[in-house]
């Protein structure tokens, strides 16, 4: 799958608002997807740091995405628990999303996810995951 790939199933099969964050995907392997969340004063929360919904409505995403992309395509994944840590406030022009895959199973795919800084690198959150494959 290449970020193209990725970037397809982002547009085709996420909802109106998630695509409303903007997200790019800018790298793709069988084990890890990135994304790039431009920073907007949509998404500010008091102060002009990124809002933690944004930071998991991308963690969220990024995290099936890298999904699909180890099962080599799209699949209607469901997230069953999602656990998240803020780490400092997200400021800047863009955030980065990496996700991995850490267990793929038939029904259970097990994800995690390191949002950070896009110009100086600092992470701002980490999100794991628990997807259920229908």
């Amino acid at each position: 799958m290449t970020p193209q790939d990725a970037q397809a199933l982002l547009q085709e099969n996420f909802a109106p608002w998630v695509l409303d964050l903007d997200l790019t995907v800018t790298e793709v392997t069988p084990e890890h997807l990135t994304t790039r969340m431009p920073l907007t004063d949509r998404l500010a929360r008091v102060g002009g740091i990124v809002s933690g919904q944004a930071l998991m409505a991308m963690a969220d995403t990024t995290m099936v995405l890298a999904a699909c992309a180890a099962r080599g395509g799209f699949h209607p994944f469901a997230t069953t628990n999602m656990d998240t840590q803020f780490l400092r406030p997200g400021k800047g022009s863009a955030i980065l999303c990496r996700s991995e895959v850490v267990r793929a199973g038939r029904a259970m795919t097990f994800v995690r996810a390191t949002m950070s800084e896009e110009t100086s690198g600092k992470p701002v959150a980490t999100a794991s995951a628990t997807l259920f494959a229908g």
